[in-house]
């Protein structure tokens, strides 16, 4: 697939739930739970190689990814309600997200997921 079709795909849909955010934070966060991206990436996977075998991978792969994304969004609105501020909220979520995905890919590999 065209990676400039692939780029204004990807853009609009950032732009969308931004925006959408902006005046209603639910509808934003609706935007980027739904797995509109993995539909996506998905499709366009499957439409770049088709491959159904590596898209299943692919589909396989991402829930176990999903907890260290959810305890990064619970941990940053835990610290910005404590007065931490934004910067070291998102740092300090962020840090405590990759470790997770750090904890995965470390068992992931010795285990064979």
């Amino acid at each position: 697939m065209n990676y400039a079709l692939k780029i204004v795909i990807t853009v609009l849909i950032v732009i969308g739930a931004s925006e959408a955010a902006k005046r209603f934070p639910a509808a934003g966060a609706l935007i980027n739970a739904m797995p509109l991206m993995s539909l996506i990436v998905m499709s366009m996977l499957y439409y770049d190689t088709g491959d159904a075998g590596k898209v299943a991978a692919y589909a396989r792969a991402v829930p176990p990814l999903v907890i260290p994304s959810i305890a990064f969004f619970y941990l940053f609105a835990f610290l910005v309600d404590y007065q931490l501020g934004f910067v070291m909220a998102m740092a300090i979520a962020l840090l405590v997200m990759l470790s997770g995905y750090g904890i995965y890919f470390f068992f992931a590999a010795r285990t064979g997921l």
